[in-house]
C-alpha cells in the first residue's frame, strides 16, 4: 500500500505583499481524500487576500491568485507538484482554473464584487505519484497575486509625445498609433498595415523582422503579476534551492550587489552554505537580479515573461494613447520629494503623496530615499483612490511606471522575436538553477529583453508608457534599477 498520510509535514508559504492592495495568505493546509489506487490526494487550504475585485464594465476584469505546489520527499530536493482540474473543488463564490499542463491554478471571484476574499477549504488534486509508507513529505503551497487582462484589440505607441523609439503605424507619421487586432503574425516595416517604431537612438531595435503568430502580442487574454517581484518572493524561491543552485543565483555576490549590506534599499543577505538568505524588507521590489536569475524564477513558478506589446496593453488597456502618458493614463505626474514612514515594514507608506496628479517613484520624487519602494505603496498612501493618485494601470496593475524597470520581451532583436510564449514547467537546472525554457531571452547575454517603465533613478521621460529608450538594449547583469514581473497566458 502507498501511504502519504504517515509522517506528513506541511509547510505553508505564500508569495505575499502585505499592502493595502492584497496581503495574500495561504492558511490551514492539509491533505485530504487520499486515493491510493490512482495516486492522488487533495491539497486543502484557505486562501485570503484584501481588496479583491471583479467588474463586468469598464476594464471588465478581475484579480486572481496563481497557486502552485512544491514538495520534497525525505528532505530531498524540492519538486514541482502536478495538479489536475478533475476532482478539484472550489468554495462558493470562487472559480478554480487549473492549467492544462497541471503546473498551477488561478483562483478568483466567480461574480462581480469588491473587498476582501477568504476562500476556505479549496481542494486541489495533487497527482503525487509513487511514495513509500515511511516517506516524510513536506509541502509548500505558494500564491502570487495576479491581474486578468481580457482579450481584445488595443493600441501601441503613437501620439504627439517625444518618447524614444516609440511604436507607430508603418507608412504614417510617428504620431499615428498602431492597433493590434489579433494574434496573427506581424511584419515590422515602415509600410502601410505594418508595425514600426522610430529610431531615436540605436537601442530601439533593428526595425525589421516578423513576429510570428506564437509571439504574445497582447490581443489574447493573459495574467500579469499585480506587482513587481519582491525581496520576500525572491527568497521564498532562493531558499528552496540546493547549495550549488544558490551559489549560482546569489544576488549578493561580486557579479550582482557584491555585498550583504543594504545597498540602494536592497536588504538581501546570504552567508553561504546551507544557511537561508534573509531580508528585512520582504515587501519591497527586488533589484539586482540578472537575466539568469529572473528566468530561473519565472521557470520555477510556472510563468513566463511579458512581451513589450503586452506591457503597453497592461498599462493603457483598449484606450487610444495620450501624449506623454504614464501607466495611470495621463501625462500628469508628481514632482516633489516623497517622505516615507515605517521603512521596510508592510505598513511603509508615503506621508506626502500628491493629489490630483500621478504618483510614482522616479528621480524627482526620490529625494533621499535612493531605492525602490514597497509594492503597492501608492494604493495605500493615496488621498483619493483613483488611477492617478494610486499609480494604477487601466486594469489595476501597479508600478508599471517607475520604481523598478520592467524587463519584457522585445520585438527589436531576432532573439526577442523568437519568443513563443512558452511557460515555465516548475523545473530548473538541477546543477546551476538556471531556467531551461526554449526561446526565452538569452540567460547569458540578456539578448531578447526590453527595458520599459523606468525606475526610481530615471527621469519622467523614461517612465512613460510608449518610451522605448532601451527597447532592445542588451544588458545581462542586474543593477539597482532593474526589476521584473511575470505573466501567464490565460487557460
Amino acid at each position: 500500500m502507498k501511504r502519504i498520510t504517515l509522517f506528513l509535514m506541511l509547510i505553508c508559504f505564500a508569495f505575499s505583499t502585505n499592502t493595502k492592495a492584497n496581503n495574500i495568505q495561504v492558511n490551514n493546509i492539509s491533505l485530504e481524500n487520499l486515493n491510493e489506487v490512482s495516486n492522488w490526494v487533495h491539497v486543502e487550504f484557505d486562501l485570503f487576500w484584501e481588496n479583491s475585485w471583479r467588474i463586468s464594465s469598464g476594464p471588465s476584469n478581475y484579480d486572481a491568485a496563481w497557486v502552485f505546489i512544491k514538495y520534497r520527499v525525505n528532505n530531498g530536493t524540492w519538486t514541482h507538484g502536478i495538479i489536475s482540474q478533475a476532482n478539484s473543488t472550489s468554495p462558493a463564490g470562487s472559480t478554480l482554473d487549473v492549467t492544462s499542463d497541471g503546473i498551477g491554478a488561478f483562483v478568483y471571484r466567480d461574480a462581480d464584487g469588491s473587498g476582501n476574499v477568504n476562500f476556505q477549504n479549496i481542494q486541489i488534486r495533487w497527482n503525487f505519484g509513487s511514495t513509500d509508507t515511511n516517506d516524510i513529505i513536506d509541502i509548500q503551497v505558494f500564491a502570487i497575486e495576479m491581474v486578468y487582462v481580457p482579450e481584445g484589440a488595443f493600441y501601441v505607441g503613437g501620439t504627439t509625445g517625444n518618447e524614444a523609439n516609440k511604436f507607430h503605424s508603418g507608412g504614417f507619421s510617428t504620431s499615428s498609433s498602431y492597433r493590434i487586432t489579433s494574434e496573427a503574425a506581424l511584419t515590422i516595416a515602415n509600410t502601410s498595415g505594418n508595425l514600426y517604431y522610430t529610431a531615436t537612438n540605436s537601442n530601439g531595435g533593428d526595425q525589421t523582422g516578423v513576429l510570428a503568430a506564437s509571439y504574445p502580442k497582447g490581443f489574447n487574454d493573459f495574467y500579469a503579476m499585480k506587482y513587481e517581484v519582491t525581496e520576500g518572493q525572491w527568497l521564498a524561491f532562493f531558499n528552496s534551492l540546493t547549495e550549488n543552485q544558490k551559489t549560482n543565483l546569489d544576488i549578493t555576490d561580486a557579479t550582482h550587489k557584491n555585498s550583504d549590506a543594504v545597498i540602494s534599499r536592497n536588504t538581501i543577505s546570504w552567508t553561504g552554505g546551507t544557511a537561508s538568505a534573509t531580508t528585512t524588507a520582504p515587501d519591497r521590489a527586488v533589484a539586482y537580479l540578472d537575466i539568469s536569475d529572473m528566468n530561473s524564477y519565472m521557470d520555477w513558478t510556472g510563468m513566463r515573461p511579458l512581451s513589450e506589446l503586452e506591457y503597453e496593453k497592461a498599462c493603457r488597456g483598449p484606450i487610444l494613447p495620450k501624449p506623454g502618458e504614464f501607466a495611470w493614463g495621463s501625462a500628469n505626474i508628481a514632482s516633489n520629494d516623497y517622505t516615507i514612514v515605517n521603512s521596510g515594514f508592510s505598513s511603509e507608506r508615503v506621508t506626502n503623496p500628491e493629489t490630483n496628479t500621478g504618483n510614482a517613484m522616479y528621480s524627482l520624487t526620490n529625494g533621499t530615499i535612493d531605492g525602490p519602494l514597497r509594492n503597492g505603496i501608492f494604493a495605500a498612501s493615496a488621498v483619493n483612490n483613483n488611477r492617478e493618485e494610486t499609480g494604477g494601470s487601466y486594469y489595476g496593475i501597479m508600478e508599471l511606471s517607475g520604481n523598478l524597470y520592467e524587463r519584457v520581451v522585445t520585438v527589436g532583436t531576432s532573439q526577442g522575436r523568437n519568443f513563443t510564449g512558452l511557460h515555465g514547467n516548475g523545473i530548473i537546472s538541477s546543477t546551476t538553477g538556471n531556467g531551461t525554457v526554449s526561446n526565452w531571452p538569452n540567460n547569458t547575454t540578456g539578448d531578447g529583453y526590453s527595458f520599459r517603465g523606468g525606475s526610481w533613478l530615471n527621469g519622467a521621460d523614461f517612465i512613460r508608457v510608449s518610451d522605448r529608450f532601451d527597447g532592445a538594449s542588451i544588458i545581462a547583469s542586474g543593477n539597482n534599477r532593474l526589476g521584473f514581473r511575470a505573466a501567464r497566458t490565460a487557460p
